[in-house]
């Protein structure tokens, strides 16, 4: 969360980002045009786990045209689990997998008239870099070895953004709109009851109030300190159009600015 200045009318922003280029015709998991209408930043499936270069080029063009700023989405060579299954990939194999989505994804952007301005990893090796340093180590040399300048997006109080930061990478901290949180701050397993939120009255009140006590409650009750300057929607989830329309509604009606957090954006 972010704030102009320290007195009561100050304006606090946020920005709302989204998973999206997932879509391929025999597997269409979310709208992304609808998303793009909500959300400041897009992070854009490189095609490993998810998507198609055409459907990737598609998205990438309407993020661009909307103003929407775009990030990599890169995650491990794993489309038929849809890169959400913990892999143990050789650190010289990911790396160079890494560097190959990222730059991919540039090229595409670059042709589509627009430009990338974050990586954010996707799902297993997303989850794998929060506590895992040998592979956030990996991931982070592939971003600095194609282009030092992107901003590195990673879940708030992971291993990965303190690994980015020391590498000297722009690091932001990501919250979650539609997953519940553990006591700690990680994330419950998506084969956990109740991992995955579904309401969306209930994840715009929660999204308001991480914004303004950056505090989240998590599954057992208790309050976690979150400090993030992004929060995600997934677009893959059951509602999730619902629950991105629901919360920023409810942010800007709060006096929220929506604003992304890398590039220039709407």
């Amino acid at each position: 969360m972010t704030a102009t200045d320290t007195n009561a009318t100050s304006t606090v922003s946020i920005d709302l980002n989204s998973d999206l280029g997932e879509n391929v015709p025999d597997r269409v998991v979310s709208d992304d045009s609808a998303m793009l209408g909500l959300v400041s930043s897009a992070n854009v499936s490189c095609g490993f786990h998810a998507g198609s270069p055409e459907g990737i080029r598609t998205t990438l063009a309407a993020a661009t045209q909307g103003g929407v700023v775009i990030g990599a989405h890169p995650g491990y060579d794993d489309y038929e689990g849809f890169g959400r299954r913990p892999l143990d990939v050789p650190a010289a194999t990911l790396q160079a997998q890494v560097e190959y989505q990222i730059g991919a994804l540039l090229g595409l952007t670059a042709a589509v008239g627009g430009s990338v301005a974050y990586v954010k990893p996707h799902g297993g090796l997303y989850n794998a870099i929060v506590r895992d340093e040998a592979q956030a180590k990996v991931v982070v040399d592939a971003v600095k070895a194609v282009d030092s300048s992107l901003v590195f997006l990673g879940l708030a109080g992971s291993v990965a953004n303190r690994v980015a930061a020391e590498a000297g990478l722009k690091v932001a901290a990501e919250a979650f709109a539609d997953r519940s949180y553990n006591p700690d701050g990680s994330l419950v397993a998506r084969t956990e009851p109740h991992a995955v939120l579904h309401d969306p009255q209930a994840v715009a009140a929660r999204v308001l109030r991480l914004v303004q006590t950056g505090q989240v409650e998590a599954i057992d009750g208790s309050l976690v300190d979150v400090d993030a300057q992004s929060i995600c929607f997934h677009g893959d989830s059951q509602g999730s159009i619902d629950m991105a329309r629901a919360a920023r509604e409810l942010l800007e009606s709060s006096g929220v600015r929506i604003a992304a957090f890398a590039g220039a954006g709407r």
